[in-house]
This record gives C-alpha cells, sequence and structure tokens, in this order.
C-alpha cells in the first residue's frame, strides 16, 4: 500500500495538495496529514475516494527522515511532516518510496511511503 503524506500552511488550497500529489504521477491508497490539518485534507481524500489518515502532530517528532527543513524542525521536531505522516501512517516497517515534492506555490508538500506487505 501506498500512502500520500502531506504538510502544508494553514491557507493552503486543494489545488496545492493536488499539486505536490500530482508531481508524484503514481497512485496512492491513501492519504495522510496531522490531525490538525484534517480539514484541508478531507475535500481532497472525498474527491479521490481515498481513505484519509489522521497523525498526532506529537508523532512525527520521533521520525527522522532523509529532507530537513529547518521550519519543520523547529515546529515539529522533524525534517519534513509529509514524510514522517508517510512513514506512520504506512505502518511498521514502511519505506520512504518519494521524497517530499513542494507544489509550486510552496504551500503544501507530499511524499510517498509504501507498506510492507503481509
Amino acid at each position: 500500500m501506498i500512502v500520500a503524506g502531506f504538510g502544508c500552511r494553514s491557507g493552503a488550497s486543494e489545488r496545492s495538495l493536488q499539486a505536490a500529489l500530482g508531481a508524484h504521477g503514481e497512485a496512492v491508497a491513501a492519504l495522510a496529514t496531522l490531525t490538525h490539518r484534517q480539514a484541508l485534507l478531507a475535500p481532497l481524500a472525498s474527491a479521490l475516494g481515498l481513505p484519509l489518515i489522521l497523525v498526532d502532530p506529537a508523532a512525527v517528532a520521533a521520525v527522522n527522515t532523509p529532507t530537513q527543513s529547518a521550519a519543520s524542525l523547529a515546529a515539529h521536531g522533524t525534517g519534513s511532516v509529509a514524510e514522517a505522516v508517510a512513514l506512520i501512517a504506512a505502518g511498521p516497517g514502511a519505506q520512504l518510496a518519494a521524497s517530499r515534492i513542494i507544489s509550486p506555490d510552496g504551500q503544501a508538500t507530499c511524499a510517498l511511503a509504501r507498506g510492507v506487505s503481509s
């Protein structure tokens, strides 16, 4: 299962989120984001017919990511919220399938993680 994890600013539009996701060009089984960003991601998840997995912000601080954004480190204790939520949502043993991509307007990021098949 491939999960698309999102990090975004509070004013991110559905268009920004879609652009970040679309840049990967890969089909996903679910979307994931921080709990307080649910209202921003729910319309996209609904439009795509995909489940939205919500991740507690405290959980991302324990995730070491290849991308190291100073802003993300300061705000959330992880180098990339998108990468961290994708890995958490994809489950134990998940691996990053694609590092974060930033939307053209800089409002959203999206990374992909592949869960372990059982």
